[in-house]
């Protein structure tokens, strides 16, 4: 494996765990599940299960992502997962199927938050809360 791979490998691993491991459910789920109900003025949010199971999503796709990232070669397509275009270099192994599978189970954990989000927002919200009066965040 040549220094290129490894390089793109890097930060391809870099970018995917930065934007669809870190930032997507810190900012999304970990700051909205806590916001939501206080704009809402409720106790907690309207779909527990829900947010549970999207909560239960991300391990999978993390460690599948770890895997993934330390063997085989790696995935060097960096975080926009097109190949480099310079040179003719392929991904013999399955490393590109199984970032696009992580990155679909990390979509289908943030989908499910905002199926709750928009839950809560429409069934659960206090009647001192009309639709027009919701602040912006929510």
């Amino acid at each position: 494996m040549g220094s290129e791979q490894v390089y793109n490998v890097i930060v391809t691993a870099h970018a995917i765990f930065m934007i669809f491991f870190f930032v997507m459910p810190t900012a999304i789920g970990g700051f909205g599940n806590c916001m939501l109900p206080i704009f809402l003025i409720r106790r907690d949010i309207r779909l527990p299960r829900l947010n549970n199971l999207r909560f239960w999503l991300l391990p999978p796709a993390v460690v599948l992502a770890i895997r993934r990232t330390l063997s085989a070669g790696g995935a060097g397509t960096g975080w926009t997962l097109y190949p480099p275009l310079r040179r003719t270099i392929g991904h013999p192994s399955s490393a590109v199927d199984l970032v696009i599978f992580r990155l679909h189970l990390a979509g289908v954990s943030s989908i499910l938050g905002g199926i709750n989000f928009i839950c809560t927002f429409r069934n659960g919200r206090s009647y001192a809360v009309s639709l027009a009066g919701a602040s912006l965040f929510v």
